[in-house]
């Protein structure tokens, strides 16, 4: 039987670009990171923002200037670098000015985030630290919102497309990268570890030189 159509083209709209970056070698950093978290949470109480029974670092944790927060940055600057390259050919992030703003959150036994986005960031991304190892259930999981309306009529095709919402367990030394306007929250922790993550946001601007010429 001949075919109906001369030619058939699809394209994916509205897509939500999420990325998964393993740290090579993270074993070591990880444990650096976490001795200067401690130190961190001696010399402060923190803040409270989505955070709920745990501990938020104050400031930015990347004008810090240990050797393992450096590290960290370069390695998300790296992976923020590389994902938007992959969205778009028509800009280099490089020639972009970059905001990169980011905190350590720890939360213990209870201890989650409540949903929230990240209002003027493009992407914002979280390194995971220490992840608490679990059999089942949905301690240590972050959860995704789908950002569109109107969609529970086609939850009926249960396409993966379509889902309302979306939840992974990262792993430690594991970098998740995500769009900032993207509704998420963290689920409580049923363990007695502490889950420890490094969240971050990173904004950009045309750089200075560029705006001149613009104008």
């Amino acid at each position: 039987m001949d075919t109906m159509f001369e030619t058939t083209k699809t394209e994916t709209l509205f897509a939500t670009p999420f990325a998964r970056i393993k740290v090579a070698d993270h074993d070591i950093l990880d444990a650096e990171l976490l001795a200067e978290g401690a130190r961190m949470r001696a010399a402060s109480e923190g803040v409270q923002k989505s955070n709920r029974g745990g501990w938020h670092s104050q400031g930015n944790i990347f004008d810090n200037p240990a050797e393992c927060i450096q590290h960290l940055r370069a390695a998300a600057q790296a992976a923020i670098f590389d994902l938007t390259r992959q969205v778009t050919k028509r800009v280099d992030p490089a020639d972009l000015q970059m905001k990169l703003s980011g905190w350590m959150n720890a939360n213990p036994q209870g201890g989650f985030n409540a949903p929230h986005t990240h209002p003027g960031a493009h992407w914002s991304g979280v390194y995971y630290v220490s992840q608490p190892d679990v059999a089942d259930g949905t301690s240590g999981m972050i959860e995704f919102l789908d950002p569109r309306t109107d969609l529970p009529n086609w939850r009926i095709l249960r396409a993966n497309t379509f889902r309302p919402k979306r939840k992974i367990r990262p792993a430690a030394g594991e970098i998740i990268l995500f769009p900032s306007y993207l509704v998420h929250w963290v689920y409580p922790n049923e363990t007695d570890d502490e889950r420890v993550t490094v969240a971050f946001n990173a904004t950009f601007r045309k750089k200075r030189s560029a705006r001149k010429k613009a104008s």
